[in-house]
């Protein structure tokens, strides 16, 4: 889910705040996410990824619900969601490193499979531990509904997920004791007063940065063993081939060359 490429210490990313709120039992995680979606549009650019506009917002606002989720969770810890609805059909994907403070994803809107019901697949990884994963089922076309029903079923608390305007986002979640009257009647206008309203205690600040890691050797070995196979049929009369990320989408350019060079050195 993660390579062990850093992210570029020259670029720190945004800021992910977390803070409980005493008397009520609850962890807050808030940030202005500006900055992450304007990373995420010069990605598209550069890689010439044109999504549909209902296509971007439902990756937009599931990027938010992500990188507070991230910021929520332990930092030695790798997180996959793949998001399927049915109308409009889509998958979206997230993927977040917390020991690099890094989120990335994409959207595949193509030959997405259908299904009775949308799914949501969670992949958990953290530290040595083996891999978890949890599928839930909901039934609104909104990314954020299958998170909250992952909360409920996989995790077994609420969350609630406040979009606060001009890209401020808040994910509010339960912790023992919490007192769930006033969390299930949190509103926006509420949590954008929080601190000022209630007794709050900060926790930590965290850096979120849009980052993959994906590189030119990481497609040669993605690329090598089917090379070995079936040269021809990968390349056919081409001398070079595009592979786009599976994470991001970025389009990578090899060379038949540097193809055979990476299969020969790596036996």
């Amino acid at each position: 889910m993660s390579d062990s490429t850093p992210a570029n210490p020259a670029e720190p990313g945004l800021e992910v705040r977390t803070f409980f709120v005493r008397g009520r039992n609850a962890l807050v995680a808030r940030a202005n996410l500006s900055e992450l979606y304007v990373d995420y549009y010069l990605h598209l650019g550069a890689n010439g990824v044109k999504p549909s506009e209902v296509h971007a917002t439902l990756f937009k606002r599931a990027l938010a619900a992500f990188a507070l989720h991230c910021a929520s969770r332990p930092r030695n810890e790798l997180t996959a969601w793949t998001i399927n609805l049915q109308a409009p059909r889509v998958n979206l994907f997230l993927a977040g490193d917390n020991t690099l403070g890094a989120v990335v994803g994409r959207i595949f809107d193509e030959n997405v499979k259908e299904l009775p019901e949308n799914l949501f697949y969670a992949d958990i990884v953290r530290g040595r531990e083996p891999k978890r994963r949890s599928v839930v089922a909901f039934t609104e076309a909104d990314p954020v509904a299958g998170m909250e029903m992952f909360y409920a079923r996989s995790e077994q608390r609420p969350v609630r997920f406040f979009d606060l305007g001009d890209e401020d986002f808040a994910l509010v979640s339960e912790h023992p004791d919490c007192d769930t009257a006033w969390l299930a009647a949190l509103d926006a206008d509420a949590v954008r007063k929080l601190e000022k309203i209630e007794s709050t205690a900060p926790l930590e600040s965290r850096v979120c940065r849009w980052h993959c890691g994906c590189t030119h050797d990481r497609m040669l070995e993605v690329l090598a063993p089917v090379m070995r196979q079936d040269a021809e049929g990968l390349f056919g009369e081409s001398a070079v081939i595009t592979i786009q990320c599976p994470r991001c989408a970025a389009r990578h350019a090899v060379t038949r060359e540097a193809l055979e060079a990476y299969v020969a050195a790596h036996p």
